[in-house]
Order: C-alpha cells, then sequence, then structure tokens
C-alpha cells in the first residue's frame, strides 16, 4: 500500500522560508511524476510544481523564482524549498505521486503552511 506523508508546514512571517518533505513508502514503489499543490481557503486545488523522475521540473508562474522542488529517488522523497513566502502562499500543501504503470495517483493528507505576521 502507497503512503504519502508530508512534514514541514507551519507558521512563518512574510519573506521567511520554509522546507516541505514528503515521503513515499510502498514496496516497489517507484513514481514517475512526484509534484506539490496547493489549497487555499476557498479556492481550487493548484499545481505548485513538479517534477519527473529524469529530473525536469515545472513551476507555477506565482512561484517562480521563489519556490525549488527536488527528490532524492533513492529515498522516494520529494522536497520543495519555499524562500520570500507571501500571504498568498497560505494553503494546504499536498504531495502528489504518478506512476505510468499501472496508471495511478496518489496523494498526502496535506500539511499547512501559514504567512503571516
Amino acid at each position: 500500500q502507497v503512503q504519502l506523508v508530508e512534514s514541514g508546514g507551519g507558521l512563518v512571517q512574510p519573506g521567511g522560508s520554509l522546507r516541505l518533505s514528503c515521503a513515499a513508502s510502498g514496496s516497489g514503489f517507484s513514481p514517475n511524476t512526484m509534484a506539490w499543490y496547493r489549497q487555499a481557503p476557498g479556492k481550487q486545488r493548484e499545481l505548485v510544481a513538479t517534477m519527473a523522475s529524469g529530473g525536469g521540473s515545472k513551476y507555477a508562474d506565482s512561484v517562480k523564482g521563489r519556490f525549488t522542488i527536488s527528490r532524492d529517488n533513492a529515498k522516494n522523497t520529494v522536497y520543495l524549498q519555499m524562500d520570500s513566502l507571501k500571504p498568498e502562499d497560505t494553503a494546504v500543501y499536498y504531495c502528489y505521486a504518478y506512476t505510468v504503470w499501472p496508471s495511478a495517483t496518489y496523494w498526502g493528507k496535506g500539511t499547512l503552511v501559514t504567512v503571516s505576521s
């Protein structure tokens, strides 16, 4: 059974930094894509950043230059380094994984990030 467990959320002041981690567990689990999504209160869930197993990454325009996604494939762990945080970054951040075969998607339960003074 595959599980994604996020950690690293919390309260931070505007301009501060946080690093989120997501550890994936499951026998033989090797996701092709791992990503971070977020959902702010009253808004739809949106893609923040994604990274393929080969290392290619993409970012939402709103976080480009401030957030960095990285992966440790050996540990099945994905990270999100968030710098220069803004109040509008406040949201629940969810870890996501996708496997090509079998075709399946997986979600973590989320970790809350609050940016406030």
